[in-house]
């Protein structure tokens, strides 16, 4: 059997792509991210020792992720949103790219005018979660899942719409 430590290290090193998803989803500036980053990693070692269903670790790393994200959005209320992801396009290569990654900026920005839930459940389905996982991660009912994900995807087109026409 590993070290508490060791095995610690070894799931964030496996799962960290899920703490970037969800730090973009809410912060659009790397500071803030980076931040929050930490603050996710440090409640995550905190819970490690209590996590009883070893299986669901995937669960757990988004409840832990987006409760933080969550909570440090209400806590720091000063965390001013960039409207630009340009650090993020120097690294593209080619013309494909550009596009798909101004799509995902539009996306990006168009899902930062949800609420915190809303922002939460259209980041697990956009991942592929199931209704049950996302009830489960996020502590509400399936049925509820499904009317959320349907009203965020009506205001989700609203955005774009406005995003792309300015209307």
């Amino acid at each position: 059997m590993k070290p508490l430590k060791e095995e610690f290290l070894e799931i964030v090193a496996n799962y960290q792509g899920i703490l970037h998803k969800v730090n973009h989803i809410y912060f659009r500036n790397e500071t803030d991210r980076e931040d929050n980053f930490q603050e996710i990693l440090y409640q995550l070692w905190k819970s490690f020792p209590g996590l009883k269903n070893r299986s669901s670790i995937g669960s757990w790393i988004y409840a832990v992720s987006i409760n933080t994200s969550i909570s440090r959005i209400k806590k720091d209320s000063r965390i001013e949103y960039l409207e630009n992801l340009s650090e993020s396009l120097e690294s593209i290569d080619t013309v494909k790219e550009i596009s798909l990654q101004e799509d995902l900026h539009l996306l990006l920005r168009a899902i930062h005018n949800l609420n915190e839930i809303d922002k939460s459940i259209m980041l697990l389905y956009l991942e592929e979660k199931s209704y049950d996982e996302i009830a489960e991660i996020l502590g509400i009912s399936k049925s509820n899942v499904g009317v959320r994900i349907n009203r965020a995807k009506g205001l989700l087109k609203q955005n774009l719409n406005h995003l792309n026409y300015g209307n």
